[in-house]
């Protein structure tokens, strides 16, 4: 994610802590006015685990609809 995706985007959805951590040490200022949630998601998942799609859509899909 950079600049232009941070701009662009009006909800920011990220996985884990650190990924917002870093997010936040580099653009702090384009993500004044974002709202950011962090899913805390473990990391023992495989690439697109059933389980892991129902958690991010059963995560995510609420902030989406309102």
């Amino acid at each position: 994610m950079g600049p232009a995706d941070i701009r662009w985007a009006d909800v920011i959805f990220v996985i884990e802590r650190k990924h917002l951590n870093r997010l936040q040490a580099e653009y702090a200022r384009l993500l004044e006015h974002k709202q950011i949630h962090s899913l805390d998601t473990p990391d023992h998942f495989r690439y697109m685990d059933p389980e892991l799609v129902d958690m991010f859509e059963d995560a995510v899909n609420p902030s989406l609809t309102t």
